[in-house]
């Protein structure tokens, strides 16, 4: 048997069709008994700010010493500057820091953030990005000589989004840790309705895994069959036809592997559009994220409010463990960007406070966890009216179950020439996207010893857990 022949069994083999088809839109992994199992509920969101934040405009030292370096670096007193102005600052107070310690402050357009980590519930995780292993300024400059492993094509957007999502470091993996994740804790969730893993923002690779399968639906509700639900006499015939024809062509022998697996996928689909309209149509409305009028200002608040939404109806659908995907895009800032990039904080701020309020009216804050990632941070140096591509930027992660009012990392002093600036003002992270990603699978239930399949480069790191979730 050739080898592509015999990956496509295994998946299929595993409820996994999807993943052998490619991980057709609305697909999902076919039902397992579970064993074990859940007696909570935990769910991560995943807000991915594509295009590069500029993370060092987003939290930026307020206090002098640290903030005329940040100004220095960011062009202050220029043209081209990008330097924020130190009193439009949003103070915040660190549990535990002395009074010698640097201070910060939250861009002015993110009040609701700095109310959040003020209260507690959000975390700060300064200078994080894609690392092998932990890598000094002489490393990364010897490392065409010395062999030191660093992540491949740095800088370039489809690569670090995919580091980002899938934690590969240099080896080819076509999975991402949040379907790994879902992959270790299948014996737990194999009696759920629906997947674990949801996206709402189309195909990730995020999510893409060896035997479960995420499902995809759109920010706004499900991707319904419109030819089998929509106009005409003969919808109730036509329906009957297409899944009578879907059943047939997937139990034939005559057929091959690949038609039987799709045929298999779109049955699969339109069960899953069929109970998840239903589902989504009997849901709750949410005072903190009313029902849009008209078109959405916000696309990031519409799919926070489908997640919200489905949340809502997790006893409905069985559901002990849930990993959502959302996105909002241009953070690609290298024109305008102290224009662009107020307006898209300001929506971050507000989309995620209006999600953290709606979690709390279901009383299920300590129980949701969301965290942001992005492709990269950006260049402290300006091309002229904005930055370019950079390596280590800031995160957020923001819940009930937080240990938030807190920066867990060093925050970088944003130095041209600096210990960690290798030119154009990139900066080397100190912490790892594998530390990240396995400090948040360790709260969502995956075992220690299946952190290093979720994480695999966690390995090189001797901090495993960065400490920033509780409970």
């Amino acid at each position: 048997m050739n080898s592509p022949r015999r990956r496509f069994l295994k998946y299929a083999s595993a409820g996994g069709l999807a993943y052998a088809l490619g991980k057709t839109s609305g697909s999902g992994f076919a039902q397992m008994t579970g064993v074990g199992g859940f007696s909570d509920y935990r769910a991560l969101v995943c807000i991915f700010l594509f295009g590069g934040n500029d993370s060092w405009n987003m939290i930026v030292p307020t206090s002098a010493a640290e903030y005329n370096v940040y100004a220095k670096s960011r062009g202050a007193g220029t043209s081209s500057s990008l330097a924020l102005d130190r009193s439009s600052l949003l103070p915040i107070s660190l549990i535990g820091a002395s009074a010698s310690d640097p201070t910060f402050g939250f861009n002015p357009n993110m009040p609701e953030m700095r109310d959040l980590f003020s209260a507690g519930r959000l975390a700060v995780i300064p200078n994080v990005g894609p690392l092998i292993r932990p890598t000094s300024k002489t490393q990364y400059q010897s490392a065409s000589t010395t062999g030191h492993e660093l992540p491949p094509q740095l800088f370039s957007h489809n690569d670090q989004q995919d580091q980002w999502q899938s934690l590969s470091g240099r080896a080819l993996l076509n999975t991402g840790w949040a379907g790994r994740a879902a992959d270790a804790l299948m014996a737990q969730t194999g009696s759920q309705q629906i997947p674990l893993n949801i996206s709402l923002s189309g195909q990730t690779l995020f999510q893409a895994s060896q035997i479960t399968n995420p499902y995809v639906m759109g920010g706004g509700g499900v991707n319904v069959f419109n030819f089998l639900n929509c106009c005409g006499p003969n919808i109730s015939n036509r329906r009957v036809a297409v899944e009578s024809s879907l059943a047939a062509a997937s139990a034939s022998n005559r057929n091959s592997i690949y038609h039987r697996g799709y045929a298999r996928v779109q049955q699969r689909a339109i069960r899953y559009a069929d109970l998840l309209k239903r589902t989504l149509d009997s849901s709750r409305d949410f005072k903190a994220l009313p029902a849009a009028a008209g078109r959405e200002a916000s696309w990031l608040t519409a799919q926070l409010r489908t997640v919200a939404k489905m949340i809502s109806q997790r006893l409905v659908l069985s559901m002990s463990r849930q990993i959502f995907f959302v996105s909002i895009g241009g953070f690609d800032t290298h024109d305008t960007q102290l224009v662009d990039h107020p307006k898209l904080l300001a929506d971050v701020s507000k989309s995620i406070k209006a999600f953290y309020d709606s979690m709390i009216e279901i009383g299920l804050e300590r129980q949701v966890t969301v965290f942001t990632q992005s492709d990269f941070g950006r260049t402290l140096t300006s091309n002229g009216d904005g930055s370019d591509h950079g390596w280590g930027g800031t995160q957020m992660v923001i819940g009930g179950a937080v240990l938030g009012g807190r920066f867990f990392g060093k925050y970088p002093t944003l130095e041209m020439g600096g210990e960690l600036e290798i030119g154009n003002g990139n900066i080397i992270p100190t912490l790892s996207c594998d530390q990240y990603a396995a400090t948040l699978a360790r709260w969502f239930g995956v075992s220690d010893s299946a952190i290093s399949t979720v994480a695999p480069n966690i390995v090189n790191f001797s901090q495993r857990d960065l400490g920033f979730m509780v409970g």
